[in-house]
């Protein structure tokens, strides 16, 4: 699993049948963007759980379904700075 946050939406009209009417979402992990698909109706600024690779299929609706990463939960509270502090003291790594 991976903790993203939604940047926008991803607006597609030309797709494939399978794609249906799923909303698409980009999302940042880290400096990286990417596309997932939205099972949940996240909105942009929202932290958010993303699964990928079969799971993610599921997760969209269907283990056929065309997608390798999934939003699956809308975090109440998260704040990433704290995060990356928390790792650095627990790694030993923080003054």
């Amino acid at each position: 699993m991976l903790i993203c946050k939604v940047v926008k939406p991803l607006v597609s009209t030309n797709r494939i049948p399978d794609f249906q009417h799923k909303h698409l979402q980009v999302v940042l992990d880290g400096s990286t963007q990417k596309v997932a698909v939205d099972a949940v109706g996240a909105i942009p600024g929202d932290w958010v759980i993303c699964v990928g690779s079969s799971a993610a299929r599921e997760a969209a609706g269907s283990k056929s379904y065309p997608s390798d990463l999934t939003i699956v939960g809308i975090i109440d509270h998260w704040d990433p700075d704290a995060a990356k502090a928390d790792a650095e003291r627990l790694n030993g790594g923080g003054g």
